[in-house]
């Protein structure tokens, strides 16, 4: 029997609140799950969209002026304990940025996912937020987290000073005010400012602000340096006051709780996807039911071309360029059809499938 005689810390190891498995709020925060695009493409980030890349992250660009890409770094052999980095790369320098500017890689996190946290009542629990960063630049860098309403934001930094990985810890107290989704809307935005306005969205950091901020006061501005880049990787947020080591997951549960959210069905060439049938000479449909119920009713996202997908049928094929959408669906599964040039016979069965080595075929229901 070992007496103490004395405590220092908190002492939150020793009356732990949180879980110890499944305690980090952000999805494929290691970015290993890469569904909408193959390893190694690089998506162009520059006005008015969001340009979904891995999994569950997305840049954007609210000004042409400037352009940044961002995608998957392989950093395996970095010893950093992950496989893969998110990478911004600045192809276009902006200037200075003004007015509404915003340039930054966010992540969305569902309201279900969160509400425990109880944001928006006198309950507020405190996160911390916790990453691997490394960058060209130094220097003080900013982000924020921010409500689904833009109305609330907390504005926060984290210092750069060298060229290797460091890692970053912030705690942030749980927001007492504001209104905060706990459905299957956008309960929480984690924002990596990439050079938003001085004027307009950003924000002292430290505290809650009553509006939309996508950064902090004075901090870099990373898309005015043609060529600078920009790495993170093992981000996590979890309750409490403290940050622990990152939660590896298994890739396979990984991809499964990405697919909630997006869901590639069918990539490449001679890739079966499901039977269907011709509804009448110039229309095929199939069914197809998802490997995991979608967050909401979700939409087709499809890459196409001159037979780019075929229909099995009848000890023949008949090659097609597309898909018109989806005739129903909800969150557990969807009619396809097409009537892009299919020839059959109203009411045989067909194998569906792709035809050609850029085909692709997902749905999404992402936030």
């Amino acid at each position: 029997i070992c007496t103490a005689t004395s405590f220092s810390g908190s002492g939150e190891n020793l009356t732990r609140t949180t879980p110890l498995s499944h305690r980090n709020l952000v999805m494929n925060g290691k970015f290993e799950v890469f569904q909408r695009n193959l390893p190694g493409s690089q998506i162009s980030v520059n006005a008015g969209n969001n340009f979904y890349c891995m999994d569950r992250w997305y840049g954007r660009g609210e000004s042409s002026k400037g352009v940044f890409t961002f995608f998957q770094q392989d950093i395996q052999s970095e010893g950093q304990g992950a496989h893969a980095a998110a990478r911004v790369q600045v192809t276009t320098a902006s200037g200075t940025p003004s007015t509404d500017d915003v340039y930054k890689i966010a992540h969305r996190m569902e309201g279900v996912n969160v509400r425990h946290l109880c944001w928006g009542t006198s309950g507020a629990k405190t996160i911390t937020l916790s990453f691997l960063v490394k960058s060209s630049v130094q220097g003080t860098f900013g982000g924020s987290i921010m409500n689904s309403a833009q109305n609330r934001a907390y504005p926060f930094t984290y210092v750069i000073s060298g060229t290797g990985w460091e890692q970053k810890s912030i705690t942030i107290p749980g927001d007492t005010g504001g209104t905060w989704v706990v459905g299957t809307g956008i309960g929480l935005e984690l924002n990596f400012d990439m050079g938003t306005a001085e004027s307009n969205y950003r924000r002292p950091a430290g505290s809650w602000y009553a509006g939309r901020a996508e950064g902090a006061d004075g901090t870099v501005q990373l898309v005015q340096t043609n060529g600078a880049n920009w790495y993170v990787t093992k981000v996590q947020i979890e309750e409490g006051s403290y940050s622990t080591p990152f939660e590896n997951i298994s890739f396979p549960e990984n991809l499964s709780i990405c697919k909630r959210y997006y869901e590639a069905i069918g990539r490449g060439a001679s890739q079966y996807m499901g039977n269907g049938w011709y509804y009448n000479s110039s229309q095929f449909f199939c069914v197809i039911r998802f490997e995991v119920e979608k967050r909401s009713t979700p939409s087709l996202d499809q890459n196409t071309g001159t037979s780019f997908f075929i229909i099995w049928s009848d000890n023949s094929s008949d090659p097609f360029n597309s898909f018109g959408g989806l005739s129903w669906a909800n969150t557990r599964a969807a009619a396809f059809y097409t009537t892009s040039g299919v020839s059959g016979t109203s009411g045989h069965c067909g194998g569906l499938g792709t035809n050609h080595g850029d085909a692709f075929f997902a749905v999404s229901s992402d936030l």
